[in-house]
């Protein structure tokens, strides 16, 4: 017999599988001896009282073993000999929908501009090393996108609940843990995930698909307002349909499409800091404990949102346990983002806080149109780039130094290893998100006391958050609203926020082609 039972228990109950068949045995009044195993098919933390408990939804296996594995298997054939569908960029978004396609019956041909997760790693390893960034080999760039070495939390608002259910079970076929089927707050860990995105690429390349790796498009190749292929920085050309993907960053592919008086338009995104505090701290406010999480509970997550002189501020891919990376795509620019390994086992907490920015915000910049956005973040990022004397090493600033406009005298120790220096962040960021961003730090700092404190560190510049830029599709066919064959996908063409949702983007854009061919 398997039942389906909820279950509400302290931490130390949900700490192990027999704590939790004990606590099921004495709840539902079941021998002890019948259950034979469990799965957790939900978990979540609910932290608003003193006292913390785990709120459980469980399969119970009463006098029977289960047979199945904990996940979903999606099969895919051999696609060698059909029709092919190119998909530029690798990130979660490009990924995916080649997965998909081979499921269809097509054959994806990605191209990438980085290079394989692997070979990948050690050009990251330069940035804090030897402060060198490689533009097309780094923290955006490379096999499994901004997303392969930023954290890799699966966390989405999507309301697609199918759409994500299938994401994780193929994320866990590939080699994830099945926790991430079960909690609240999914993530697999930077240190785990390249494994899995590995495991994707095999796939790919053992059903017929091809991965390109160091191959830049550089040209879109259209006749009569439909796409023939792709051409790379070397001149070679790759003909069929094309699935945009190429994430947030790849700046050259939005310059190419305006150039070309290919539609884009501009969007909403949000400009801030990294904002650092010791985990300690974060675990004592979140769980209302002097003593901080204890044994049995993880590192403490925190959300906070405001409205300042109507615009969001809040904070935004949240790290416990986590470290604070540099995350530039070029050269003369610095660019903060956040990742945390598998344990979240640092000792440190971080979290982008960011401001809401409209195109509205940015007059100044209008006569660049739709570009405006990006021109804004590229002189923001070199401004960064220029009080961190040109170097990687990042302007910083205390909290409590920022919200009163003080110069930070000394700095707090830092997880950011290519190191920090006392900036004036108030002076030299724009005053329209400073501002705001003194405001926000003040509410927050009033609804969670203690967390305004001269012990959070910011760290400049968390400037891609977003892409300001979308480029334009049709709801239905998902293609570009002018030209035929072309599916601006994922995060890049300004539909998605996140792995999860890229992936699902990514997905529809492939199903979408599938039946165009």
């Amino acid at each position: 017999m398997i039942k389906e039972l909820k279950i509400r228990v302290l931490p130390k109950q949900a700490s192990s599988e027999y704590n939790i068949i004990q606590a099921v045995s004495q709840e539902y009044a079941i021998d002890l001896s019948s259950i034979k195993a469990i799965r957790v098919l939900k978990r979540s933390i609910d932290a608003r009282q003193r006292q913390v408990m785990i709120n459980m939804q469980l399969k119970v296996y009463i006098n029977e073993i289960p047979t199945d594995d904990e996940y979903i298997h999606t099969y895919y054939d051999d696609v060698s000999d059909k029709s092919p569908v190119i998909i530029v960029g690798a990130g979660p978004a490009g990924l995916f929908a080649a997965l998909r396609l081979i499921e269809l019956g097509r054959r994806p041909i990605i191209i990438e501009r980085g290079k394989n997760v692997h070979e990948r790693r050690k050009d990251i390893a330069r940035i804090s090393r030897e402060q060198i960034v490689n533009s097309e080999s780094n923290y955006s760039f490379g096999e499994g996108g901004a997303g392969a070495f930023s954290d890799g939390k699966l966390y989405t608002r999507s309301k697609k609940r199918g759409s994500v259910d299938r994401i994780l079970n193929i994320f866990c076929q590939h080699g994830a843990d099945t926790s991430i089927l079960a909690d609240a707050h999914p993530h697999i860990g930077t240190d785990k995930l390249p494994v899995v995105i590995e495991n994707i690429r095999k796939q790919i390349e053992k059903s017929g698909g091809e991965i390109h790796f160091e191959t830049r498009m550089d040209k879109l190749l259209i006749k009569n307002d439909e796409i023939i292929g792709v051409e790379t920085q070397n001149g070679k050309e790759f003909h069929a349909p094309v699935i945009l993907a190429t994430g947030h960053s790849a700046r050259d592919v939005y310059y190419h499409l305006y150039e070309s008086g290919i539609e884009l338009e501009s969007k909403g995104f949000a400009v801030g800091v990294r904002l650092e505090h010791p985990q300690h701290l974060i675990d004592q406010l979140q769980y209302h404990n002097p003593k901080g999480r204890g044994e049995y509970l993880p590192a403490a997550e925190y959300s906070f949102v405001a409205q300042v002189n109507g615009r969001g501020v809040y904070s935004f891919c949240m790290c416990p346990g986590g470290f604070v990376v540099p995350a530039a795509s070029g050269p003369n620019q610095i660019v903060v983002n956040g990742m945390s390994p598998s344990n979240r086992g640092s000792v440190w907490a971080n979290s982008g806080m960011v401001v809401e920015i409209r195109p509205e915000d940015i007059d100044q910049y209008s006569r660049y149109g739709v570009l405006s956005g990006i021109k804004f973040q590229e002189e923001l990022e070199y401004q960064c780039y220029v009080n961190g004397n040109c170097k990687q090493t990042a302007p910083a600033q205390r909290m409590t130094d920022f919200v009163n406009k003080k110069v930070s005298f000394d700095l707090p120790k830092s997880s950011y290893t290519p190191g920090v220096i006392s900036s004036p962040l108030h002076f030299w960021m724009p005053e329209f998100i400073t501002s705001r961003l003194r405001e926000g730090f003040s509410y927050f700092g009033k609804i969670s006391k203690g967390f305004l404190t001269r012990e959070a560190l910011m760290i400049g510049v968390e400037t891609r958050t977003s892409s300001p830029v979308r480029i334009p599709r049709y709801k239905g066919n998902m293609q570009h609203v002018r030209i035929k064959g072309l599916y601006p996908c994922g995060e890049g063409a300004g539909y998605a926020g996140g792995i999860v949702s890229a992936a699902i983007d990514g997905e529809r854009c492939a199903e979408a082609a599938a039946q165009y061919m």
